[in-house]
């Protein structure tokens, strides 16, 4: 055998994405096997047959996957020095465990011999070479899918630039199809990026700046358009480089995430006041434990820094009066509580054994305690307020139909009154979407009100050249249908922001808010194949009021079962993030009954029916799995309801694949594919709680056979002699990736399981 190129593995690997972490833990259970049949001292000849299979299994798993690591080499230059040394190392760690379990060398006098039973420093370092050698092949892999994304943006640019430059209908027609066709690309595999990875703020930035391409991509054809058919028009010129302007930008940020080029990982959020009282709570409440834990000028500082934050809210010409000094009186009560804190604080530490003094400083902390949580209350009822009642104007006096109608008539002086009207409106949205980041609770969803910050700004100066465009030619039809597309994204954006107060509203109740939206473009010859002519309905009133009920029963199964899942000691389990991602689904449908949420029309129903058909799947394989690892007599019993899973799944598939005509028809498959969805979620929580109850007993009996975790590297501290990082804590979010069921580097690396060969 050569020997390998110079140099160690990367020290300090990370992993950045579920499916790699997915694909290592076959290996690792399988090593586990191995390690734990070590403490045994009655080796039968069945137990070192036994040992031997799963030996020669991992063996010949990790040669099949080292062929497909060295064929990618071949195929990408780039990546062949580095990928030779981790395949090397690979072949060679899993040539060590082959021969440490080989049946006729445990046979061997022990002074001849070295095996899994007499040598464990030889097998604790096999196994960790290989899952460092593995780890490192399947990163090297994701770097290429990295590169078909770079790429495939690349493409979308040189697209782009032609697009802008193109002076006729003919030609624009040419490339904007094949500009279609590369966004569409560029679509599925950020998609799936996104969903794989395990950053929840990387995957909160991709998905804003999707969004921002999905939405441009209608805005870019009418406003290319409009500024062909009218190419002296100035308003026209400006709403379409516009357009241009942010598609690129949002192109480029897809790119910096997935690159992690220009440190976006660690961008900065603005300020929050959330994160400030969570820091200043933390910083005293540690003194319960140690009255040294903080210099008390760096509590001061914190306080002050708090009560700095709140200016924008009482800087506000919309916060009202009484608003105003309800937040100036809890920032006052904020500051003398905290004062008594210092000087309770100081009494402490100068007189740490007094009973009383202790009790103060107790007091002092609790009260401090309270007085920032009714701070932060209150301001989050001033931010959610404000904008509930800018969602309610939006409705009932809505300046977009009066532009629109002004720019139909052709009244230029009428469009600069309303426009001035929109303005303000805009100004509000946007800084009551800075408010709205200070109360989120979480930074996905600070992202998210950043976002939507951004999105109004942009936005309403280019309905506003929109609407001067229609205003100078009132009788032109793609004027007016540009005008109504950004109009449509403003009430899109509107949808979004009703649904982010939902979300902050849940988190500050301590429900879950971090509802994730499984929707996205169906995969070619995948998903809905049969739904490509269907038209898009939306349900009326009354056919909402019959589906309402089955509806609200949805989310109180989903409920149910997010909190049956909170039982389970180990929260990522496959079982557990496969069972929270259907949950999810089905509360997203639930919105749909009430005519909320994002699943707006039948077709997004049917698609979100069919992604949850798809994650059932997913979970009964898992469940499956789990079952074969159980001795148990309710096995029977739960394969036998699995089994009953896996059909219902099924039969959503089968429905929500299938085609109809007609609004009755159409109306029939929403009702089906509702009720089958309830009775999926019925199952699935008579089948959790058992599960629960089997695997808890199982890993109960098996820590009693002896702990791996005496040889698994680390998952706090990287391993600095060549292993890498590997955060081995099972982890598959089910996330639920949506559409795309196929793990990203595994559409290139076919076969790479190592769970084969048993």
């Amino acid at each position: 055998m050569a020997s390998p190129p110079c140099g160690n593995l990367d020290s300090g690997l990370e992993i950045k994405t579920r499916s790699v972490e997915q694909t290592l833990i076959p290996l690792v259970s399988q090593i586990t096997t191995l390690i734990n049949h070590k403490e045994r001292p009655k080796k039968s000849e069945r137990t070192l047959a036994a040992i031997q299979r799963v030996g020669q299994a991992v063996s010949v798993a990790v040669g099949r996957f080292v062929a497909v690591g060295e064929a990618i080499a071949v195929e990408n230059r780039e990546l062949k020095e580095e990928m030779g040394h981790a395949c090397f190392e690979a072949r060679r760690a899993g040539d060590a465990i082959a021969q440490l379990t080989d049946v006729a060398t445990a046979c061997a006098p022990p002074s001849q011999s070295m095996t899994v039973f007499s040598d464990r420093t030889s097998m604790v370092k096999a196994a960790r070479l290989l899952l460092s050698s593995v780890t490192k092949v399947l990163v090297l892999a994701d770097r290429i899918v990295i590169k078909q994304i770079v790429m495939s943006r690349n493409k979308v640019l040189v697209t782009l630039e032609h697009l802008e430059r193109v002076s006729t209908f003919q030609e624009f027609v040419q490339i904007f199809s094949q500009f279609g066709n590369e966004m569409v690309d560029f679509a599925h595999l950020t998609g799936d990026r996104q969903n794989d990875l395990k950053d929840e703020k990387k995957k909160a930035r991709m998905a804003a700046a999707r969004a921002v391409l999905e939405k441009c991509t209608m805005m870019l054809l009418t406003a290319s358009k409009t500024c062909l058919r009218h190419p002296d028009c100035e308003s026209a010129r400006i709403n379409k480089d516009a357009v241009f302007q942010r598609m690129r930008c949002a192109l480029e940020q897809v790119v910096d995430i997935v690159t992690e080029a220009r440190g976006c990982t660690d961008s900065v959020l603005p300020a929050s006041i959330y994160n400030a009282v969570k820091d200043y709570k933390t910083s005293i409440e540690c003194l319960r434990d140690n009255l040294y834990a903080s210099p008390p000028d760096t509590v001061g500082r914190q306080m002050e820094a708090l009560v700095e934050r709140t200016e924008d809210f009482t800087d506000s010409a919309y916060t009202g009066h009484e608003q105003r000094q309800a937040i100036l009186g809890l920032c006052q009560l904020a500051r003398q509580d905290a004062h008594q804190l210092l000087h309770a604080w100081t009494q402490a530490q100068q007189s740490v054994q007094a009973k009383e003094t202790t009790e103060e400083l107790e007091i002092a902390i609790a009260k401090s305690c309270q007085s920032v949580n009714d701070l932060r209350r209150e301001l989050h009822k001033v931010a959610v307020g404000r904008a509930s009642e800018l969602l309610r104007l939006n409705t009932e006096q809505s300046p977009l139909r009066t532009l629109k109608a002004a720019g139909t008539e052709g009244n230029l002086e009428a469009v600069a009154q309303y426009s001035r009207t929109l303005t303000e409106q805009k100004e509000q949205l946007v800084e009551n979407c800075r408010l709205l980041c200070h109360v989120s609770g979480t930074e996905p969803l600070e992202i998210t009100c950043v976002h939507a910050e951004e999105t109004f700004h942009v936005i309403g100066p280019q309905i506003i050249s929109a609407a001067q465009t229609l205003a100078l030619h009132p009788s032109s039809k793609i004027a007016k249908e540009n005008l109504e597309v950004f109009c449509e994204a403003w009430e899109s954006q509107m949808g979004d922001v009703a649904q982010l107060l939902r979300e902050i509203n849940d988190v500050m109740d301590g429900k879950r808010g971090d509802k994730r939206v499984y929707l996205s473009l169906p995969r070619s010859g995948k998903h809905s194949a049969n739904l490509k002519n269907a038209k898009p309905i939306k349900l009326d009133a009354e056919e909402q009021s019959s589906v309402a009920k089955v509806g609200l029963e949805l989310r109180l199964l989903s409920s149910d079962i997010d909190a049956e899942l909170e039982k389970w000691e180990d929260q990522e389990h496959q079982v557990v993030r496969h069972s929270q991602s259907i949950a999810s689904m089905a509360y997203n449908m639930h919105l749909f009954t009430r005519g909320e949420g994002l699943l707006k029309t039948t077709l997004d129903l049917f698609h979100q029916a069919e992604v949850l058909s798809d994650e059932g799947l997913k979970l009964c394989a898992s469940l499956n799995t789990l079952c074969t690892q159980l001795v148990s007599e309710e096995k029977p019993a739960l394969m036998s309801e699995i089994e009953k899973l896996r059909v219902l799944c099924q039969q959503l598939q089968a429905g929500a694949r299938s085609p109809v005509q007609g609004k009755s028809a159409t109306f029939q498959k929403v009702d089906s594919s509702i009720q089958t969805t309830r009775a999926v979620l019925t199952l699935i929580l008579n089948i959790i709680p058992v599960c629960n109850k089997l695997a808890t007993k199982y890993k109960s009996e098996r820590s009693s056979l002896g702990s791996p975790q005496d040889w698994l590297p680390d998952v706090s501290t990287p391993i600095r002699d060549g292993d890498t990082v590997l955060h081995n804590n099972n982890n598959n979010n089910g996330d639920h990736r949506g559409d795309f069921a196929v793990k990203p580097f595994e559409q290139r690396i076919a076969g790479l399981s190592l769970l084969e060969s048993n």
